[in-house]
């Protein structure tokens, strides 16, 4: 087993404790919000496992193919970025009679969105809904770190009905999927017991993770039974083509009926600002000693401390200047359609770059350098630019400010947690009395906790 298989394994297990914390908070809840957040964090804990268990399976098999002698693509592969999502809003469609005139049945449902980007996955605070909302908001904003430009976004509306007389109530069944492959003793024992005890809520299974071969075997009572049970409402998917410096509307495919008790009245669409900066452009990619020719004539060359960053290549007449943060004193325009090329090699064994940009007028920069490692070097730099700059495509014109999430505050925590009510045993309660605790479940209480919020 490598060290990365390690860290998926240590991964998986620390969502199992997590999960089994909210198991715990949610067999104890004397509160209707505090159910509905230990079943929201089920949910999630659930979606992020069998996440990491398809990681954990992806991983395998390539280094499968690679003990049997077959290669994997040495293709040239696009830099990373930050992806951010913020300023979520879903509006509702009520009917005249409901929302202006106030008549019929309160529908009140708990709702809260989860967002998947391959093993990364966040959960936003939960909404409480009813007929005089015209807009689900959600205020979170959730940036993914380390995605690519292929990164497919899926934002999932997950929904519940609220019940004023709360009373832990029996749910439907629920089912898992089963992880195939051989994993080895050690590994794979760690697997399954992860796996067994991530059983996934409500309708994780319809499609997500499920496949041909897939068992779904029923849960203990005592793991399904219990508890609210949020259902998938609506879903899209958010890629590249989606990426906008503003405010986008993207529709909606919705997965309730009318019919069903956590239903709402969605209008098809979702408004939200979708941003993204790939490393390439908030980040040097290579910086050195280059010599330009300024003038036309062949001989007369400066040498300059080069840097790489953005849609620049900024030279400056020494390192000093880039670190006092002087004007360079050359600013050569780098593009995804500008031309990179490198002269055959002389004699002497130097070669030379040549940069060309489209603009109105095809202008040509010259550079040289020092050493045939250098030159080898700035070219793939420069090849490697340009490529991460075609892939990212419009995410690589302007630059798009991703604003920083606020610290989540939690409706559970504002009305009073189960862990203060289970850890603070002279604080008074209401309704029914949790049961005592040992001193390890008050431990896990207290880590989830904290690794929570």
């Amino acid at each position: 087993m490598n060290n990365q298989d390690e860290e998926v394994l240590k991964q998986i297990e620390r969502e199992v404790r997590m999960r089994e914390g909210a198991s715990k908070l949610l067999a104890a809840c004397s509160q209707r919000d505090q159910a509905l957040e230990a079943s929201k964090s089920l949910l999630t804990c659930n979606t992020r496992i069998l996440a990491l268990l398809s990681q954990l399976q992806r991983m395998r098999k390539a280094q499968i193919l690679q003990r049997v002698g077959r290669r994997l693509s040495d293709d040239i592969v696009p830099c990373k970025g930050k992806v951010a999502l913020s300023d979520l809003r879903i509006p509702l469609m009520w009917k005249d009679s409901e929302y202006f005139k106030n008549k019929g049945e309160l529908h009140r449902c708990a709702v809260f969105c989860l967002l998947q980007c391959g093993t990364e996955i966040h959960d936003t605070d939960l909404v409480m809904v009813d007929r005089t909302l015209t807009d689900i908001c959600f205020e979170n904003a959730i940036i993914l770190n380390d995605v690519g430009p292929e990164f497919q976004l899926r934002v999932e509306l997950y929904s519940t009905c609220v019940v004023e007389d709360f009373s832990l109530g029996a749910l439907g069944p629920r089912r898992v999927s089963i992880l195939g492959g051989s994993l080895g003793c050690s590994s794979g024992k760690k697997i399954r017991a992860a796996f067994e005890s991530s059983a996934v809520c409500g309708s994780i299974c319809n499609g997500a993770v499920s496949g041909p071969g897939s068992v779904f075997p029923p849960l203990s009572p005592d793991l399904s039974a219990r508890g609210p049970k949020y259902n998938l409402l609506a879903h899209t998917i958010l890629k590249l083509e989606n990426v906008q410096d503003g405010f986008k509307t993207h529709d909606l495919s919705l997965a309730a009926t009318e019919d069903s008790p956590f239903w709402l009245p969605l209008y098809g669409s979702m408004c939200c600002r979708l941003v993204a900066q790939p490393l390439c452009m908030i980040q040097p990619v290579t910086s050195g000693q280059l010599k330009m020719k300024l003038e036309e004539d062949l001989n007369c060359w400066e040498n300059v401390y080069a840097v790489l960053r953005g849609q620049s290549l900024l030279c400056y007449q020494s390192q000093e200047d880039l670190e006092s943060e002087d004007k360079p004193l050359l600013l050569i325009p780098i593009k995804k359609d500008s031309i990179v090329c490198v002269s055959e090699r002389d004699p002497v064994g130097c070669q030379t770059i040549y940069i060309t940009t489209q603009q109105e007028e095809d202008v040509t920069y010259t550079l040289t350098t020092h050493t045939p490692e250098d030159t080898q070097r700035w070219t793939e730099a420069l090849w490697q630019h340009k490529y991460n700059m075609s892939q990212w495509k419009q995410c690589c014109e302007d630059f798009m400010k991703i604003e920083m999430p606020s610290s989540r505050k939690s409706i559970t925590l504002k009305q009073g947690s189960l862990y203060h009510e289970i850890v603070t045993p002279n604080s008074p309660r209401v309704g029914v009395v949790a049961p005592d605790l040992s001193a390890e479940i008050r431990t896990l209480l207290s880590s989830y906790y904290k690794e929570s919020y």
